[in-house]
């Protein structure tokens, strides 16, 4: 496979120094993306960095995934517009371990094959480097002049920064730089790749190995990736879309994907998954002929989720899609932990009632639903609908509008769900 060619149908490449294809035809290339360990996950912002460096495996080159836990106490100025904040030791050592972990999910770490990935962490060749000693090694081979001309500090200069550019962000360039000149020097890696944004960082990169050691380095960019209308890719009301459960449920990260617009389904399945190209085409032709079975983004989400979370999950989260088209039973419902049960009604209306109302034998379904909550707008309406078999208690029909509700049907010990007719659901939470 060739690997420059995967990149560009794909939609991967926004700048390549020449040279680059022609390297890569030429011998196996060992390749690197910086991460920034600002938290213990990776999001999917980072994922288009990843899935480079899943394709260069793919292709029989050798990833390096670099944790900057060096550089991460800096921070970087690019597509900022404040400083970030500044991270401890033992704060960086956790979140580079978890970040390894994830990475695992996506590259071969473990095999005897000579393309394997590496992690390599920043902070082991940086931390015994005095201030002194970069100054006098590595900062004298690059002018002020070269730095200032980057666009990512020239935007921080011209006011899109409050409180302007700090010498710390300054010198981040010149670190990342020296990052490819020592991976260049020790591992024999002749390429960085990463975001559009990061152009500036990695050309300081060549830059200096040029100036320093004379050394061969190349330089690739992917696009930063958009949605359609016009917002940041990856943003959600609720903030970022996690790689790790903890902080987004494998159901909310695969109704992120099965929720995507048509055109970005079609931009992201190319980039975020690593199906062929030809299976690819055809999941977009079909799509395009009949868009509402919305077969491209179910594709997409299975992919992604299956890639991230393992197949179990996956299929914890495609059960809990059922649920609210009324196909899923109760020992589905069941199933769900109590944040997936969160995030899947997370937009029905909810009524908090006392724990004790459900104690001993309990409170009549009749007068939990019509009195103790607005589930229905009177009894008489409640036990019409239960006695026509509209009326679900945790996805069971009532037996009676009078059946009685007590503890033990708690879901997780907290949640009963109603469900009136197909389509309308109420969440009630017993304190």
């Amino acid at each position: 496979m060739n690997f420059v060619e995967e990149l560009k149908w794909r939609g991967m490449i926004h700048q390549m120094m020449p040279g680059t294809d022609e390297l890569l035809q030429k011998e196996q290339v060992t390749a690197y993306v910086g991460i920034d360990p600002t938290a213990d996950s990776l999001h999917i912002g980072h994922l288009c960095g990843v899935m480079m460096l899943r394709h260069l495996q793919r292709c029989g080159h050798k990833p390096l995934a670099l944790v900057g836990g060096a550089t991460g106490m800096i921070g970087d100025p690019s597509g900022k517009s404040q400083e970030r904040n500044l991270l401890d030791e033992a704060t960086l050592a956790h979140n580079v371990s978890c970040i390894k972990q994830q990475l695992a999910r996506f590259l071969d770490f473990d095999s005897d094959a000579p393309n394997r990935a590496e992690l390599v962490n920043n902070y082991d060749w940086m931390k015994d480097f005095t201030f002194l000693a970069f100054a006098r090694d590595v900062g004298k081979h690059i002018t002020v002049n070269y730095m200032m001309a980057k666009d990512s500090v020239q935007k921080r200069l011209n006011g899109e920064a409050r409180d302007g550019l700090s010498f710390t962000e300054f010198t981040y360039q010149l670190l990342q730089g020296y990052d490819f000149y020592y991976l260049n020097t020790h591992k024999g890696c002749k390429l960085q790749m990463g975001g559009s944004d990061q152009w500036g960082n990695i050309t300081t990169g060549t830059e200096l190995i040029r100036r320093m050691g004379g050394g061969e380095a190349y330089a690739l960019t992917c696009p930063l990736i958009t949605k359609s209308d016009g917002k940041k890719f990856g943003k959600t009301e609720q903030g970022n879309i996690w790689l790790d459960k903890r902080y987004t449920s494998p159901y909310r990260f695969y109704q992120f994907w099965l929720n995507v617009a048509d055109e970005d389904a079609e931009c992201y399945i190319k980039i975020f998954t690593s199906l062929e190209k030809d299976v690819i085409d055809e999941l977009i032709l079909r799509h395009r002929e009949d868009p509402g079975r919305r077969e491209l983004q179910r594709r997409l989400a299975e992919e992604v989720t299956l890639m991230v979370h393992g197949r179990e999950d996956l299929e914890a989260a495609q059960q809990a899609s059922q649920i609210l088209f009324g196909k899923a039973t109760k020992d589905a419902l069941t199933a769900l932990d109590e944040q997936t049960l969160l995030d899947v009604f997370a937009g029905v209306p909810q009524f908090t009632v006392s724990r004790s109302l459900l104690e001993g034998e309990g409170v009549k379904a009749i007068d939990l639903m019509a009195e103790h909550t607005q589930c229905f707008p009177s009894k008489g309406e409640m036990r019409k609908t239960a006695q026509g078999g509209g009326v679900s208690l945790n996805k069971e029909k009532l037996s009676a509008f009078d059946q009685m509700v007590t503890t033990a049907d708690l879901l997780d010990g907290k949640y009963l769900l109603v469900q009136r007719g197909k389509k309308n659901y109420f969440l009630l939470i017993a304190e």
